[in-house]
């Protein structure tokens, strides 16, 4: 099905394959697809996932890390499975002996045009800073201030500090979490209530 359907759709997108990993490089942007066999496979049933990632040169360099050209789906920046992003995808899929392939492959093929409806919205470091600062979300939260205050973008790092402390400043470890964005605020000469 990868061979005779998949590659074939995602190629005419503009991805290209690498063992089972899909890659598409836009202007420091690596966008990735990745399908991951699951444990316990048999001959008769056949588990899948597919994760769907986007890498940040930019990002990177904020992490002080080596920038790739494949990056693992670990390494991505942006991180979901396809269910988060295509409506009608389950998490995993399977195929056995009564899996309907016709139907499995519309459903793939779908979800894959989903996916990359979603990254066409996604055109920076900075399109996935708003992501998880929308959210508002933990994840990349050192990064996002940084690339925030490095861009002048005051208003956006306060509002997204201001934002997590009223979801998770409950929480026993925020007092870590507050203590490693202050310093980064600190580092930018920018004042934040920290009442």
């Amino acid at each position: 099905m990868i061979k005779q359907d998949l590659k074939p759709f995602l190629s005419a997108r503009g991805f290209s394959k690498k063992s089972l990993n899909f890659y598409k490089g836009i202007d420091g942007l690596i966008y990735m697809i990745n399908f991951q066999k699951s444990s316990g496979n048999s001959a008769d049933n056949v588990m899948f996932y597919i994760n769907c990632g986007i890498y940040s040169a930019e990002l990177a360099q904020i992490q002080s890390k080596e920038i790739v050209k494949a990056p693992h789906e670990a390494e991505c920046h942006f991180r979901a499975r396809i269910g988060e992003l295509a409506g009608l995808a389950p998490d995993r899929f399977t195929i056995a002996s009564d899996t309907d392939l016709d139907e499995l492959r519309t459903t793939l093929l779908s979800a894959l045009e989903e996916v990359n409806q979603f990254y066409d919205t996604m055109t920076s470091a900075r399109s996935i800073v708003d992501y998880y600062t929308a959210g508002p979300y933990l994840h990349l939260g050192e990064e996002n201030f940084h690339l925030l205050l490095q861009s002048n973008d005051v208003a956006a790092a306060k509002q997204y500090w201001y934002a997590l402390r009223e979801k998770h400043g409950a929480e026993k470890r925020w007092a870590i979490f507050e203590k490693k964005y202050e310093a980064i605020f600190d580092k930018y000469g920018v004042e934040i209530d920290k009442r």
